[in-house]
């Protein structure tokens, strides 16, 4: 496939970028005991990209064949022929990047064909069963079960010439609990880059399941959250919920053309000196399974690792080759497209805070009157980085102790603010939203996580 498109590439005076992808996505969905999907599925062919007049066009065709290749050229430099005019802004030039060249696998997962479908279908179907029928309080369940298996090639007119193989699982539970009109609902779940070692290293799908269940049940009881101010130690998957909602995307180079509140930022301080935000496509050490691990992006750019926020001071927004250039720096590898049909756009990959040197105990030792957070739940964030989110479990904090749960908490505040209130950061990692996607016009799989930060936020209860 390689030899062919730098075929075409290669008698092109103008600037082309094909990209074929190729995807096979199976999806395991119970609820209330009913197999709501069980579906296979295939999608593939080439997405093409032109750059005339300073003004982008983009085709695809779900054909392999030259000549279906070389008419979406067509299309696409045609296309950005009639839309140049109507462009106020030209592409004067792309970054000059690190180019991909070569094979790469962002993960081995060679241990899922070792699963088969019956025996995935009977494991999502066990596991719903089983949490449904753990408490005569549990009103409902749904687990879903998700593979995604792409594999892609990418060549462009300036050099980039790779093939690229991934694969994301996910294992998704929620338990509904409740007694009379008052109902608890909690979402637990796994989703990773790799295999299916992977998928449940941390937690087997028992054990998901038995979370997620008890947790509902136990929030029926629990007493409302108080609302106000509050010192909080926050858990990893809500600090990555944060780093990703709240401040990834105001640093996404589109939204800070747009004027999100990370314009005119980069040098100045946006967070305490023990905060460094990283976006990353390659996988970490230590933690290797992040959702969203991507080693080569949609523009053929070889993803690495960008330091967001260095000790408190905004160091980089995330880049294509288009912003990188109007910013006058490198591109970062944040170009990514979801389906070959499909044009790349600024994505984060996993976004996530250093870890530091203190230790949970530590943390809520030092907490006089507050809350331990953990597990984020819906919510919202703006460009302006102000953002609420609920959380499926508080726990008080009096004196340095663990108290009760809570239920019905919510965080809110301006994202910077709050991490100019970080005053003690973990030594411990994890990612923790590895499941579902992020929307942006298309979805991505990403990932955030981080330690156990202590810092001050609004708590909303009932």
């Amino acid at each position: 496939m390689r030899e062919l498109l730098k075929t075409i590439v290669d008698a092109r005076d103008d600037w082309v970028e094909l990209r074929v992808h190729d995807r096979r996505q199976l999806q395991i969905m119970v609820r209330k005991g009913v197999v709501e999907s069980a579906t296979s599925r295939v999608h593939g062919g080439v997405g093409v990209r032109v750059l005339r007049n300073g003004t982008w066009g983009f085709s695809s065709t779900a054909s392999r064949d030259r000549s279906a290749i070389e008419d979406a050229i067509r299309s696409a430099a045609t296309a950005a022929e009639l839309s140049s005019s109507e462009r106020s802004e030209k592409v004067e030039r792309l970054a000059d990047a690190d180019l991909a060249v070569g094979d790469f696998v962002t993960r081995d997962a060679r241990d899922l064909d070792e699963h088969s479908v019956d025996e995935k279908t009977s494991l999502v179907v066990d596991t719903e069963r089983t949490v449904r029928g753990s408490s005569e309080s549990m009103r409902s369940a749904l687990v879903r079960y998700v593979e995604i298996e792409d594999e892609k090639w990418i060549v462009s007119t300036d050099g980039a010439d790779a093939h690229i193989e991934d694969t994301k699982l996910e294992f998704l539970v929620q338990a509904v609990a409740g007694e009379g009109d008052d109902m608890t609902v909690v979402w637990d779940g796994s989703g990773v880059t790799g295999g299916w070692s992977d998928l449940f290293g941390a937690r087997s799908p028992e054990e998901l399941g038995d979370d997620a269940a008890r947790l509902a049940v136990d929030l029926l009881s629990a007493p409302y959250a108080p609302g106000g101010p509050a010192q909080v130690v926050m858990d990893p998957q809500l600090v990555g919920l944060l780093a990703h909602e709240a401040i990834g995307h105001t640093v996404e180079a589109d939204f800070v053309l747009a004027g999100s509140a990370a314009s005119g930022r980069i040098g100045k301080r946006v967070g305490s000196e023990l905060v460094t935000l990283v976006d990353s496509g390659p996988a970490l050490v230590g933690a290797p399974y992040a959702g969203g691990i991507v080693a080569v992006d949609d523009e053929g750019v070889v993803a690495g690792r960008t330091v967001v926020i260095d000790q408190g001071v905004l160091a980089s927004y995330l880049h294509d080759r288009e912003s990188a250039a109007r910013f006058g720096v490198a591109p970062t590898g944040n170009a990514r497209a979801w389906q070959y049909d499909d044009p790349p756009l600024i994505r984060m990959r996993n976004t996530y805070l250093e870890p530091g040197e203190s230790s949970l105990e530590e943390m809520i030792a030092s907490v006089e009157n507050g809350f331990l957070l953990r597990r984020g739940g819906s919510g919202q964030a703006d460009a302006n980085a102000e953002f609420m989110f609920g959380v499926h479990e508080a726990y008080e904090i009096k004196k340095g102790k663990l108290g009760r749960l809570l239920r019905g908490a919510t965080i809110s505040g301006d994202a910077f603010d709050v991490l100019g209130s970080v005053d003690m950061i973990g030594s411990s990692f994890e990612w923790g939203i590895g499941t579902g996607h992020c929307g942006k016009g298309q979805p991505a799989k990403v990932d955030g996580g981080g330690p156990h930060v202590r810092c001050r936020v609004t708590i909303g209860g009932r």
